[in-house]
C-alpha cells in the first residue's frame, strides 16, 4: 500500500468526521419547542415570545379566548395565585407569564419534579414587558406538585 493511499483516506475520515462535529453539537444544543397559548392581539405575549424565538428556542403559538385561556392554565396545574397574561408548555412543564430564558434552560437542566415555572401577574422588565435595565423586582416560582410553589429565581430591581 503507498502512503499516498493512505494519506488520501485519513484525509476524507477526517474530513467526514470534521463535517459531522456541528450536526452533533448542534443536536447538543438544541433546545425543546415551546408553545404559547396567549389571547388575542396582546403585545406582551407577542414580544416574550419573540424574546423566545431570539434566545433560540423553537416557539409555536396559538389564540385561546377567556374561559378557553384560563381552562387550559387549571389543566395544567397553574395556581390561580399564579395566573399571567400567557401559558407556555416546554417538555411537560408549564411556562406562566414572562419567564426568563435562563430559567427555562435551567428548569430542563435540572428536570425537578414540578409542574413548571410561573411570574406571576406582569412586572416590568421581565422579558417581553419593557427595559429590563429599569425593571421591578422579580420572584420566577416552581410550581410543585401539589400546588405550592417556592421561588426558584429572584430579580433585583435595576
Amino acid at each position: 500500500m503507498s502512503s499516498s493511499a493512505v494519506g488520501r483516506r485519513e484525509v476524507i475520515l477526517a474530513a467526514a468526521a470534521i463535517a459531522a462535529l456541528p450536526v452533533r453539537a448542534a443536536r447538543a444544543e438544541a433546545k425543546p419547542a415551546i408553545h404559547v397559548v396567549k389571547g388575542r392581539g396582546c403585545e406582551c405575549c407577542e414580544a416574550w415570545v419573540t424574546y423566545l424565538r431570539d434566545e433560540g428556542f423553537t416557539v409555536t403559538d396559538e389564540v385561546a379566548l377567556g374561559t378557553m385561556l384560563i381552562k387550559y392554565k387549571l389543566d395544567r396545574g397553574i395556581p390561580e395565585t399564579a395566573f399571567s397574561c400567557h401559558t407556555g408548555t416546554v417538555d411537560d412543564y408549564a411556562l406562566e407569564g414572562h419567564v426568563p430564558a435562563a430559567d427555562i434552560r435551567r428548569l430542563l437542566a435540572e428536570r425537578p419534579d414540578a409542574v413548571g415555572l410561573a411570574v406571576p401577574d406582569m412586572p416590568y422588565g421581565s422579558p417581553g414587558m419593557g427595559s429590563e435595565d429599569d425593571r421591578d423586582a422579580y420572584d420566577v416560582l416552581l410550581i410543585q406538585r401539589d400546588g405550592t410553589m417556592a421561588v426558584f429565581t429572584s430579580y433585583p430591581a435595576a
